[in-house]
């Protein structure tokens, strides 16, 4: 049974931007800085109707952090904004020390986040953040599909207590989970039943395994597809039951294979269901210049490395 229509493409990083002004208007405790991006990180909206709630902080993103950590002592709920390279790497000695460690209730929030960043090219392009986010006690990961799902994990934010980290993108891509979804924090969504082979994705590369599920059907292959939108905390339970019926598993991410979503999987099942796994990810590699599906192709990030993927896994069972 699929659990997915397209509508329409759409840019996540607006589906942001879209949530944040929600938030705000949810939440008068609800505040949002930005380190000079207000366009790419579409925080205007937010701007406009809470002036008083913003805070340009310009290129210090270290400052950013600080303040944003600060600003939670006196109940504040602050979403930080700027790319994903500059969000995690460029800062992670403030989000280890005063956010993470001290357990601060921020929000920090990354647009363009790997490969399809697109031609500002491998400084730009952050492929390791996941595993830099995920490996801080405490800290949550969120990496949404599309426009409707990151504005519902943006809102959601605003209940959950504690960091978190928010990773979306720069391109336009697929709208295809409901508008009015209901997005639970650590918990997996099922998009697509099946019974050969359980593919897991996270991010842009959920659409990617849709259409991959769709071949391996032509192929007389049923694939069972999950959206993994929280790599932290983990839905292990979603992921050892359908794993139990396949016998096999795919992960797909817009990422490193190292420290990414199938580090997650593989640790959960090398601990409590050694389970055959391939993985679709960048291969221990930086990016460079490039449009975003170029780049996609060039590193196999899409559809048909994750069909090819699934046919090899499934021999090893």
């Amino acid at each position: 049974m699929k659990k997915y229509t397209f509508t329409e493409s759409k840019d996540t990083r607006s589906g942001f931007g879209a949530g944040l002004l929600e938030a705000g208007q949810k939440n008068e405790n609800v505040v949002a800085l930005c380190a000079d991006l207000i366009g790419s990180l579409k925080m205007n909206d937010f701007i406009k109707e809470f002036p008083e709630r913003f805070f340009q902080i310009g290129i210090a993103e270290a400052n950013m952090m600080c303040i944003a950590a600060g600003l939670t002592i006196g109940g504040k709920i602050p979403f930080t904004g700027t790319f994903a390279n500059f969000s995690t790497g460029r800062v992670y000695d403030q989000i280890r020390q005063s956010i993470a460690y001290s357990d601060k209730n921020v929000k920090i929030c990354a647009s363009h986040a790997g490969l399809t960043l697109g031609e500002d090219g491998a400084t730009h392009q952050i492929l390791e953040d996941i595993g830099l986010m995920k490996m801080l006690p405490g800290m949550t990961v969120i990496n949404p599909c599309d426009y409707n799902q990151t504005k519902a994990a943006t809102l959601a934010l605003v209940d959950h207590e504690g960091p978190a980290y928010l990773r979306f993108g720069r391109p336009v891509v697929p709208n295809f989970t409901p508008a009015d979804q209901k997005f639970e924090i650590g918990k997996a969504v099922l998009l697509n039943e099946g019974t050969d082979v359980t593919i897991i994705a996270t991010g842009h590369l959920v659409w990617e395994a849709i259409q991959a599920g769709e071949e391996l059907e032509k192929l007389g292959i049923s694939a069972e597809i999950i959206n993994i939108h929280t790599i932290k905390p983990l839905d292990e339970e979603a992921i050892l039951k359908s794993v139990t019926k396949t016998g096999c598993v795919v992960t797909a991410e817009e990422h490193n294979r190292l420290g990414g979503l199938g580090d997650s999987v593989a640790q959960a099942l090398a601990t409590k269901l050694p389970t055959p796994q391939e993985f679709v990810a960048v291969n221990d590699s930086f990016g460079e210049s490039g449009t975003p599906a170029q780049l996609m192709e060039k590193y196999g990030l899409n559809a048909t490395s994750i069909v090819a993927a699934a046919r090899k896994v499934i021999t090893r069972k």
